[in-house]
Order: structure tokens, then C-alpha cells, then sequence
């Protein structure tokens, strides 16, 4: 695939968006739909996610469409199966999910893109705290964390072996039924993150 320069910077990022609230459908009078959920409470990645679709395929239409609690950002083009190959029927966490070679070569030129693409899609910054009895006095203490949560192990090791990569410590966070979750919270990990994610807004 021939992307470029700042091509390649958008679509590490588009690419973790898709991967994590993204999906392609065909249209009856052929081509695909891309569609991404993006929370409307959140119009800042809105416009990230607008950007970097008409970065990626600069003739695609975007527009949006309002569900309840969210914006589906939705473009329409030909070509949206090729630059995303991990296009296939059904969920994402029901079957393989892997990058080819020239998706790889993106993710690892542009590995924070990629992170940003995964936590704006299924991650989220929080604030914890707990409290603890020093000299006899409760004090509490706060703390900052990352949490990435997906259904699909795939998605999951893309995460973090990427996160290994860029040299974040991780671990496996409480895991429910099907959805499992990544915390990254150790102090320095979480300034690196800071430094290269920023906030959902």
C-alpha cells in the first residue's frame, strides 16, 4: 500500500480506531461504508477521526450520523477492504485479527499513532485513589492510570506488544466474561503516555 509521510501518521492512528470501534460494510450499489463510533460527548475526536479519514483517502466523503450516545463517522469508498484487510464477516474478537507486512511497517514507524488510535477507540485515563493511615492520620493519595479494554486477545497483544515497544510497562487488569482489560499505571509509564496520547475531549 502507497501511503506517505503524513498518510502514514494518520493512518497508524485511524487504524487503532478501527480496530477498536470501527467496521466496514458493503454498499447495496456497491463499495463500503467505514464506519467509526465515536462518543458524542466528545466532539475533539470527532474531528481527529474526521481528519484522519480524508488524510487517508482524501476523496472520501465523511459525514456523521447521530446514534444514541454516539456519532458514527462514516465514509463512503471503494477501497476501504484493501486498507483495512482485517475486514471480514462477523465480530472482530470471533475471528484472527493480524496486520500484514506493509500495516506493520506503519504501526512501527508511527507506534504512538497507533496507541492513540486504540486508546481514543477503547481506552480511557482515570484517576484512582486510596487511602491509607500514616502517624495514626487516613490520608488519601490519587493517582493516574490508563485502561484499554477489548474483547478480541488479537487486538489485545497488538496493544500490547506495541505498548512494549515504545517502552511502557503494562498488566492484565480485573478481566470479566469475554472483555479483557489493560492497565498501565506505573508513574513513569503513565508521564510517557501522557506525553504521546493525550486527552479525550
Amino acid at each position: 500500500m502507497n501511503l506517505h509521510g503524513s498518510d502514514r501518521n494518520a493512518y497508524a492512528y485511524l487504524l487503532g480506531l478501527y480496530l477498536g470501534d470501527g467496521c466496514i460494510s458493503p454498499h447495496p450499489h456497491g463499495g463500503y461504508h467505514l464506519r467509526i463510533a465515536c462518543a458524542d460527548a466528545r466532539p475533539g475526536l470527532i474531528e481527529l477521526c474526521r481528519r484522519a479519514i480524508t488524510t487517508v483517502q482524501p476523496g472520501a466523503r465523511v459525514y456523521s450520523l447521530r446514534k444514541e450516545g454516539c456519532v458514527m463517522v462514516t465514509s463512503y469508498d471503494r477501497h476501504w477492504p484493501r486498507l483495512f484487510p482485517q475486514h471480514g464477516p462477523g465480530k472482530k474478537h470471533e475471528r484472527p485479527i493480524a496486520l500484514v507486512p506493509w500495516q506493520r511497517a506503519v504501526v512501527d514507524a508511527h507506534p504512538w499513532e497507533f496507541v492513540r488510535g486504540l486508546i481514543h477507540s477503547d481506552g480511557c485515563r482515570v484517576t484512582n485513589w486510596t487511602e491509607k493511615t500514616i502517624g495514626g492520620r487516613r490520608k488519601r493519595y490519587e493517582y493516574p492510570r490508563y485502561f484499554f479494554s477489548n474483547a478480541s486477545g488479537d487486538i489485545l497483544r497488538l496493544f500490547t506488544d506495541t505498548l512494549d515497544a515504545v517502552g511502557v510497562e503494562w498488566r492484565p487488569a480485573n478481566q470479566a466474561r469475554i472483555v479483557q482489560n489493560i492497565s498501565v499505571a506505573k508513574r513513569a509509564s503513565v508521564g510517557l503516555m501522557d506525553r504521546h496520547i493525550g486527552p479525550k475531549y
